[in-house]
C-alpha cells in the first residue's frame, strides 16, 4: 500500500458531560469509564486513516494529570501519528473543562496502538502517515522509541504470563 494520508486526516474529537453515574464517591470520573473513552476516540481516529475495522494492541499508561469533576465536560482529541505496515500509533490528548467558569486543564494523555484488521481478522496494510505541523513531527520522530518501549514491556508480559500461569489459585 502506498498511499498515504496527512494525520489531521485521523483528527477525532470526542466531547461529553460528566454525570453522576460516570463518577465514583469523590464526584470525579471513573478512570475506567475515561480509558474507555479514550480507546473509543482512538478506533475511531485509526478507523478514519486505514478504512479498516481495528483492533487495540496496546494502550500505554494512561497518565491522569488532573481530576475530571462531575458538571465537567471531558473532550478528547485524537490523530494517528505514527505507522506501521499494519499498525497505527495513536496519540489522545483529554480535556477537562468546567463549564461554569470556563477552566480548563489536560487532565490525561496516551498512546495506543491499533491493528488494522480484514474481513477475517488478519492484520492488513494501513497508508503512511504524514506528519505537517510541529507537533505532528515531533510525535511521529518519537514513535519509534515509543514502540521499542512496547516491544520491551510486551516481552516482561509474556515472560510473567508464563510464569504466573493459569494454575494459580486466582
Amino acid at each position: 500500500m502506498n498511499e498515504t494520508k496527512t494525520c489531521r486526516d485521523s483528527f477525532t474529537v470526542k466531547t461529553s458531560i460528566v454525570l453522576p453515574p460516570d463518577t465514583n464517591t469523590y464526584g470525579t470520573l471513573f478512570g475506567g469509564k475515561l480509558m474507555a473513552y479514550i480507546d473509543d476516540v482512538a478506533a475511531i481516529a485509526a478507523m478514519r486513516h486505514g478504512r479498516r475495522n481495528v483492533v487495540t494492541a496496546s494502550t500505554d499508561s494512561v497518565d491522569f494529570l488532573h481530576p475530571v469533576y462531575e458538571g465537567n465536560s471531558v473532550c478528547l482529541e485524537a490523530f494517528v501519528t505514527y505507522t506501521g505496515r499494519t499498525s497505527m500509533e495513536i496519540f489522545v490528548k483529554v480535556i477537562a473543562e468546567d463549564l461554569l467558569t470556563g477552566g480548563r486543564n489536560v487532565c490525561a494523555m496516551s498512546f495506543l496502538t491499533m491493528v488494522a484488521v480484514d474481513e477475517n481478522g488478519k492484520p492488513t496494510p494501513v497508508p503512511t502517515v504524514v506528519p505537517e505541523t510541529e507537533e505532528e513531527k515531533s510525535l511521529y520522530e518519537t514513535a519509534k522509541e515509543r514502540a521499542e518501549i512496547r516491544k520491551r514491556r510486551r516481552k516482561d508480559s509474556e515472560a510473567r504470563a508464563k510464569t504466573y500461569g493459569t494454575g494459580l489459585p486466582w
